[in-house]
């Protein structure tokens, strides 16, 4: 069962994340507002939430279950792929359609078809290691987690924890620096925040994220307030351990979110929000471009846009393909144990 406080703190994070790209395209990070300072500075944050936050969910949601490894991939494909596939082709068209709309991208065949498959390349717009989609460059972290958490569903619950972390040391800062893959794409130590997630989703199967509510209050001002100040250091340090403290914070405070099925709904439409609001808030840009409207004028209606879209896509896009696929699959049925080893 999802923790709605889980999904509470995940609509949020997607939301900051809209608010930190909206400052990037309309004001290229130039702000002289606080509020629009923290977008700009602090906004990325999100991801590193999202990180945390997947570590948690894919440890709880095995742990009482016997997956094949193959099962397991299954299911995540299933549930992630189609949004992310149809998102990125609607993007293709819109710049085959309107390229004036988003300048900054050039199409290439071989691009477009490492960006569907997950794997990580310079993007032709010269800008970096990202897929078409640009914030798909988080999934291509979530895609590899998703692959090394399979190989450790081979081994016992109680040591899965260890396989991951040897997993992403070898793979992240062995394998792929000496095969000089993706750019270094991969040796980025935000990798270690799902880790973070794995050890919240332990302490809460033993029954340990239990506390007075004053304890994870505080706990959750102390991480704001790391965030806000910052420091010189690695960012699985400074935004990875307070996005760990906000998540284990919200996990304690799960009992007082009972039955806040309005907030449940926003954590549900938050991957669709993450995946459509780019695209909005360029058509939101274009507008800005050729009207000389404020863009504060338009944000609210690119917001309404990303909300309503994002119900919509997650209803029919991502709920849809996900029951199709599952029974498409073979995946309705019980759940296929698989070979322990110990």
């Amino acid at each position: 069962m999802m923790l709605i406080s889980v999904q509470a703190l995940r609509a949020l994070a997607a939301w900051v994340v809209v608010g930190h790209h909206f400052i990037q395209l309309f004001f290229n990070f130039e702000v002289d507002t606080p509020v629009a300072y923290l977008f700009a500075d602090k906004g990325g944050i999100g991801v590193d939430v999202f990180f945390v936050i997947s570590g948690l969910v894919i440890f709880l949601a095995t742990a009482d279950k016997a997956l094949t490894p193959w099962r397991f991939l299954l299911m995540r494909l299933a549930r992630i792929v189609p949004a992310y596939w149809f998102y990125t082709l609607l993007l293709a068209l819109l710049v085959v359609a309107l390229p004036s709309m988003i300048p900054e991208i050039q199409l290439e065949p071989s691009h477009i078809l490492m960006s569907m498959l997950f794997i990580p390349a310079e993007n032709p717009g010269g800008y970096g290691v990202y897929p078409l989609l640009d914030v798909g460059w988080s999934l291509n972290f979530e895609m590899l987690f998703y692959a090394l958490f399979a190989v450790a569903l081979l081994v016992r619950g109680s040591y899965r924890l260890w396989v991951m972390a040897l997993l992403l040391y070898l793979v992240c800062y062995i394998v792929a620096p000496a095969l000089d893959f993706a750019d270094g794409f991969y040796r980025n130590d935000m990798v270690f925040e799902f880790l973070m997630g794995i050890v919240i989703g332990m302490l809460y199967r033993r029954g340990l994220c239990r506390a007075p509510a004053w304890l994870p209050l505080l706990g959750i001002a102390g991480a704001l307030a790391a965030i806000w100040h910052g420091a010189d250091v690695p960012r699985a340090l400074e935004w990875g351990v307070p996005s760990a403290v906000l998540v284990i914070s919200c996990v304690t405070l799960e009992p007082y979110f009972k039955g806040a099925r309005f907030l449940k709904a926003l954590g549900d439409c938050s991957y669709s929000v993450y995946l459509l609001h780019v695209l909005v808030l360029c058509a939101g840009r274009w507008v800005v471009q050729r009207t000389g409207m404020d863009p504060y004028v338009i944000l609210p209606f690119c917001l309404l846009v990303t909300a309503f879209g994002a119900f919509l896509s997650y209803e029919w896009l991502e709920k849809g393909t996900y029951r199709r696929l599952k029974h498409w699959l073979g995946l309705d049925g019980p759940t296929v144990l698989s070979r322990q080893k110990y």
